[in-house]
């Protein structure tokens, strides 16, 4: 081959090389995604920006949850090279062993770029971090945003917040790992209102991953949302009032509005300070409280069942009325031979029987409800009975979906034919063997939240709003659902002998709930003792009974209805009554007239001595 032979030669493969390369560049630059998705992951950083969580107020618009500015700490391998891990350890308050962690961690991830070190930290800390964290290269703070709950109460309502899972991942696609999202209470309730949404920047990087400028002057950035701001129906005063009431003791009390089912108060004692769930602690303080034996993060307003004593005869009072068994002056003898009582004298009326809380009276009464003749077969008209006495305890709210805007919320249990039916076979029972319920005891199960509803019933002489917490959402109407009114399965002319009874029962001598009498205000309330029995190491054990009160005021234009529930403390006139009647008069006066009362209350301790123990006892006769 000559000369100019090969020239062309030549040539020729070098243009072909060029015309490969040319459509090869073409093909990953125009046609391929993949490459064009990856030079942008190379030279082009994305940044999410975390909004700031909506702040949320209570019905006076005191602010009970916002946010304060937090700080991670982030760092660059590559650069934090010759460090005294010795002394940055004590300066960051962590481990050796969690610090060679974290940082083979980081490794992985990459030498050059930046990762989480250290999360959440609270302000006060990092106080002391700060100027300290020059002599520290590679490491530098980020700032992040937290709740902060600025009244330290109110635990149980709030919840708190922590990293999501991958669970909460695969359930909803808008978290990401990294996100936080409300755990409990209003925070998980109304968590789509108060997270807002996310903002974007993107970065522009070299070639060794670093940041170098915004893309494109920040001309596809978002900016974040911040979440909605929610307004509650609690009066964040007569919580806190509530709370300090409560302390040294076991139960709980819920409040709400008759003319609106907003919840006023709910009380759960023993509680905690809510700002102990937040930032990096948070895992080693819900350790804490979880290994409580008095269980502080246990809900007991709406997580726990409670047997009702003698608050639940009202509703048999109701009832017995409504289905015609008895007239508001029906009288019965106080007959202790059928289930035991204290000393009175016999009931008159409904208004008398509510007054003394006549044991008998309730039993003779429920048994009408039950056994009406509607069968000749006894066992038959029972099961007739019983479960025409379950739909009308239902028709209060009783074991039914109260649709509260709260999670765990316990619905109470109501026995009915079917319940019995498989305890004692079909036909097996009849109401003596099941009197117990006409006292609020036996199978009757009930949530506080329930009997505070009852008592909104009462005051609103026969209907109610399904309690809610939520008063106003930014931008938004509430529910439709709790602007509605449901009616119970009693006519409003029978709440009047009840109600005159109720207020008997606080304002005149001889009534069972004296304790909680305040001259300015007209409170109406049921009494009530509910058995109490503890298994230890299989053995069932007679402890002090519960404490119990139920009621409203002023008895006229009802402004709260409240039910309280204190554990092992004996009769409801003792110490839930006097509680309830304290709560009451600070909502509707804001003050407290009679100290002694008050101090009485605060000053007790009466969380009991679980090795104080006995055993089972025959049932006391005296249930008030």
């Amino acid at each position: 081959m000559n000369n100019d032979s090969r020239k062309y030669v030549i040539a020729l493969m070098v243009l072909l090389v060029s015309f490969i390369f040319t459509v090869r560049l073409f093909y990953m630059q125009v046609i391929d995604d993949q490459w064009k998705d990856r030079a942008a992951e190379i030279s082009e950083n994305k940044v999410i920006t975390q909004p700031a969580r909506g702040v949320v107020y209570d019905r006076n618009k005191e602010k009970i949850i916002s946010n304060v500015v937090y700080y991670d700490l982030r760092v660059v391998p590559n650069q934090a090279v010759g460090i005294d891990s010795v002394e940055f350890i004590k300066l960051v308050d962590m481990s050796m062993e969690d610090y060679v962690k974290t940082m083979n961690a980081a490794r992985k991830y990459s030498k050059r770029k930046s990762s989480e070190f250290l999360t959440q930290i609270p302000p006060d800390e990092f106080t002391l971090i700060a100027p300290e964290l020059y002599k520290y290269p590679g490491f530098f703070e980020v700032e992040r945003t937290l709740r902060v709950y600025p009244k330290k109460t109110g635990a149980h309502i709030l919840g708190y917040m922590n990293e999501v899972n991958n669970t909460d991942i695969e359930r909803n696609p808008y978290y990401k790992s990294g996100d936080f999202i409300g755990r409990m209470g209003v925070e998980r309730t109304y968590e789509q209102q108060l997270r807002g949404q996310r903002g974007v920047k993107y970065y522009l990087q070299n070639s060794i991953g670093v940041e170098t400028e915004r893309y494109e002057n920040g001309k596809y950035d978002t900016l974040a949302v911040q979440g909605k701001s929610i307004t509650l129906g609690i009066d964040w005063e007569l919580q806190e009032y509530g709370e300090r009431l409560m302390r040294n003791k076991l139960g709980c009390v819920v409040a709400i509005e008759p003319a609106t089912g907003e919840i006023l108060a709910m009380v759960s004692a023993p509680s905690y300070d809510p700002n102990l769930l937040v930032g990096r602690r948070l895992g080693e303080n819900y350790l804490q409280l979880e290994k409580d034996t008095l269980l502080p993060l246990f809900n007991r307003a709406a997580g726990a069942t409670y047997p009702p004593g003698s608050t639940f005869k009202l509703i048999m009072a109701l009832t017995a009325m409504q289905e015609g068994v008895i007239t508001p002056e029906s009288g019965f003898s106080c007959i202790k031979s059928l289930v035991g009582c204290h000393n009175h004298g016999s009931a008159g009326s409904v208004s008398d029987a509510v007054k003394m809380s006549c044991n008998p009276y309730f039993y003779q009464i429920t048994k009408k409800i039950i056994h009406q003749g509607k069968s000749s077969n006894g066992f038959k008209d029972a099961a007739i009975g019983l479960d025409i006495w379950a739909k009308y305890v239902q028709s209060f709210g009783i074991g039914t979906d109260l649709h509260i805007d709260f999670p765990g919320v316990m619905k109470g249990f109501v026995p009915n034919t079917a319940y019995y039916d498989k305890i004692y076979n079909q036909y097996g029972w009849q109401f003596e063997t099941i009197y117990s319920i006409c006292i609020g005891q036996g199978e009757v199960l009930v949530t506080s939240l329930e009997m505070a509803n009852l008592a909104a019933i009462i005051a609103n002489r026969g209907y109610y709003y399904y309690p809610h917490f939520i008063k106003e959402i930014e931008g938004e109407q509430i529910p439709e659902i709790y602007q509605q009114k449901n009616y119970t399965m009693v006519d409003s002319q029978y709440f009047a002998p009840v109600i005159d009874g109720m207020w008997r029962v606080v304002n005149e001598p001889g009534g069972t709930g004296g304790r909680a009498r305040l001259d300015s205000i007209a409170i109406c309330g049921k009494t009530g003792t509910a058995e109490n029995f503890k298994v230890i190491n299989g053995k069932r054990h007679q402890m002090t009974d519960h404490s119990i009160f139920s009621a409203f005021a002023p008895m006229d234009n009802p402004q709260i209805a409240i039910y309280v529930y204190i554990e092992n403390t004996g009769f409801g006139g003792t110490w839930a009554a006097p509680l309830a009647s304290l709560m009451i008069e600070k909502y509707i006066t804001g003050s407290i007239s009679d100290t002694t009362k008050e101090n009485r209350i605060l000053n007790a301790n009466l969380i009991p001595d679980w090795s104080d123990i006995q055993p089972p006892k025959k049932p006391r006769s005296q249930r008030r």
